[in-house]
Order: C-alpha cells, then sequence, then structure tokens
C-alpha cells in the first residue's frame, strides 16, 4: 500500500473512530472499541475499502499511534482524540513535572487569559517534550511552545491520563500554570 492510500484510509479511521461513527452507521462500544470486520463492511458500502493487512498496516506505521487493536485484533479504536463520549478505560497517574502544548501564535493572547479548553474534544492534549509540541503546533500556523506546570497541577488536585499512544490528557489547564 502507498503512502497517499495509507494517509487516506487513516483520515477514514479518525473521522469514524474519533467524531461520527454515524457516518457509516457503524457502533462504538463505551469503551470506543469497534468491531473490525464491521467496520470493513461499513466501509465498503461508502466506497473505502481496505483488508485487515492494510488496515494492520495503517495502525501498525502510524507514527503518531492513532489506532489500536485490542489483543486478537479483532476490535479497534482510536487512542485518544475522541470529540464523542468514549471512555478509555486509563487510570489517572501523575504527570511529569512539566509538560507542553504546542498551539498556533493566533491562540496565545485567550490561551493565557483563559487557560486551555478541550473545547469539541474530551480532554486537552499535552506532549512530554518540545519537539512533539512543536509538530502539533504547526498544524494551526506559527507554533509556539507553552510549558505546563503539571506537576503543581497534579498537587493541587488535578487529575491526568496517559492515553496508549503517549499522549497526556487533562480536562482543562488554568492560565496559571502556563508559561511561554
Amino acid at each position: 500500500m502507498n503512502e497517499i492510500e495509507k494517509k487516506r484510509i487513516s483520515k477514514f479511521l479518525s473521522l469514524i473512530l474519533r467524531h461520527h461513527p454515524e457516518t457509516i452507521q457503524l457502533k462504538l462500544d463505551e469503551n470506543g472499541w469497534a468491531d473490525v470486520e464491521e467496520l470493513r463492511t461499513k466501509s465498503a458500502k461508502r466506497k473505502v475499502f481496505f483488508t485487515v493487512e492494510e488496515l494492520d498496516e495503517v495502525v501498525e506505521t502510524n507514527n503518531k499511534k492513532r489506532f489500536a487493536f485490542n489483543e486478537d485484533k479483532t476490535k479497534i479504536r482510536a487512542s485518544q482524540g475522541h470529540s464523542i463520549d468514549i471512555d478509555l478505560g486509563v487510570e489517572p497517574q501523575n504527570p511529569p513535572e512539566y509538560l507542553y502544548h504546542g498551539t498556533a501564535e493566533t491562540n496565545i493572547a485567550s490561551i493565557l487569559e483563559k487557560g486551555i479548553e478541550k473545547r469539541s474534544r474530551q480532554h486537552v492534549h499535552l506532549s512530554i517534550d518540545k519537539e512533539t509540541a512543536t509538530k502539533v503546533g504547526m498544524r494551526h500556523g506559527k507554533p509556539v511552545i507553552l510549558t505546563i506546570r503539571t506537576g503543581k497541577m497534579a498537587e493541587d488536585g488535578v487529575l491526568f491520563y496517559l492515553s496508549a499512544n503517549g499522549v497526556w490528557l487533562t480536562d482543562f489547564v488554568d492560565a496559571k500554570y502556563i508559561s511561554r
């Protein structure tokens, strides 16, 4: 499978597994898992075709590890980034002292005043390093990397979760914990 086809399938999976499963009448369970064969069948009705092997290649080669299979590869889900109500089944964890958030310069004034909101997603996404945060910020324009005092947030009772693909998640980052 070529890179263009892999990207096309990945974008389709993101749409279906993170945001709009109803587009193909796919049912996700409470933890966001979908049956692989049902996904393939219902995708084909929308003229999106892929084999189990191609799906496996998309999952295994995605550098952001956006998707995951269950142990026997009969179910698939998005690792995080949902705009639909999903319980990823992750337990709260203590974050490192600092995490990072990449955003565009145009968002800085609002963030420094109001904090970082999850908006249409289930969580705010934070990165373990500045390099990853820079890549995230570049998607929205000229990137700005914010340092988040997550250790202090956790001390103050804020809960953090670590997704299967290494993205730290929380509900909200108050502006008092953010620095440029």
